[in-house]
């Protein structure tokens, strides 16, 4: 495994960022790092860097302690922030070669590395003169400069237009093909469309961790529904493969079932014994954007 984090914590005096959680990370793995705001994925990402010292825990690069051997183990890592910090009054070229003397890789590299993220054609141009797509593109670059085995990327596409984000998608790819990459984002066909995995954060602990593939053929169904009388939770759980239920209004309700049969005609069949009329019904295929309100609301 390139990265094996074991039952890692952080605590800020009082409050409990992250929760003994523990995963790993194979090489030519993407993985999406899922959860709502304040779930402690960044606090997460920068432990992993060794940004930050987990209280608890411990964290393994390639086999070497992060605890005990920061830098060695930050050299197999290559790290994109959420908020890209770059030099903006430096050219391309300048800046990656003030990274490259950092890192002490040969300065043929970077005319590697602007080939491999596409910026050739920008990289006469001062940062600041680059769209928002290339200054991600920078970042990139900087992070991959020193060849590393492990990228983590934190919310890489924010603020990026549709064209842009199917560039920097593609690119993310190419590079998951031989680098192990943990990708943090808040946008579930991101995830779906670029990783093999997926981590799901809420309040600092892991409420699932799956492979994309399972989850697309998972034999779960939500369906709302509207009945027109308000029920009883203990008349709902009398439907057969239901699996969890919400109240979300006074007669509207949505349900979850584990079955492969579509269960919309048994709906009907329930609401008739009863005596109730189905005012609204729709169902919804299982996909990460459900399963992400499901266990983060």
């Amino acid at each position: 495994m390139s990265v094996v984090v074991s039952s890692i914590s952080k605590v800020f005096e009082s409050q409990k960022a992250v929760n003994d959680i523990s995963f790993s990370l194979k090489k030519g793995e993407i993985v999406g790092f899922l959860g709502p705001n304040g779930a402690g994925k960044s606090t997460t990402m920068k432990m992993l860097t060794g940004f930050y010292k987990p209280t608890e825990g411990s964290i393994l690069v390639n086999g070497i302690d992060m605890l005990t051997s920061q830098i060695e183990a930050q050299k197999s890592i290559g790290y994109l922030p959420e908020h890209n910090p770059l030099y903006t009054e430096m050219y391309v070229r300048e800046y990656l070669q003030y990274q490259a003397s950092i890192f002490k890789v040969e300065k043929s590299e970077i005319t590697t590395v602007i080939e491999k993220v596409g910026l050739t054609s920008e990289s006469h141009k001062k940062i600041y003169q680059l769209s928002k797509g290339y200054q991600q593109r920078v970042g990139l670059a900087a992070a991959i400069l020193h060849n590393p085995s492990v990228l983590i990327l934190d919310e890489p596409t924010t603020g990026l237009d549709p064209n842009q984000l199917v560039e920097i998608r593609a690119l993310i790819k190419e590079l998951g093909k031989d680098k192990t990459v943990l990708l943090s984002t808040h946008i579930m066909q991101e995830v779906e469309a670029v990783c093999d995995r997926v981590i799901i954060l809420n309040k600092g602990e892991i409420v699932i961790d799956k492979p994309i593939a399972e989850l697309k053929t998972s034999t779960e169904q939500f369906i709302k529904v509207t009945f027109d009388y308000k029920l009883e939770e203990q008349f709902i759980k009398r439907l057969p493969n239901i699996t969890s239920y919400k109240n979300t209004s006074e007669n509207n309700w949505t349900l979850v079932f584990n079955s492969k049969e579509d269960m919309r005609p048994k709906i009907f069949d329930f609401a008739q014994e009863n005596g109730l009329k189905i005012l609204g019904l729709n169902a919804e295929n299982k996909n990460l954007e459900n399963l992400f309100r499901e266990l983060t609301s």
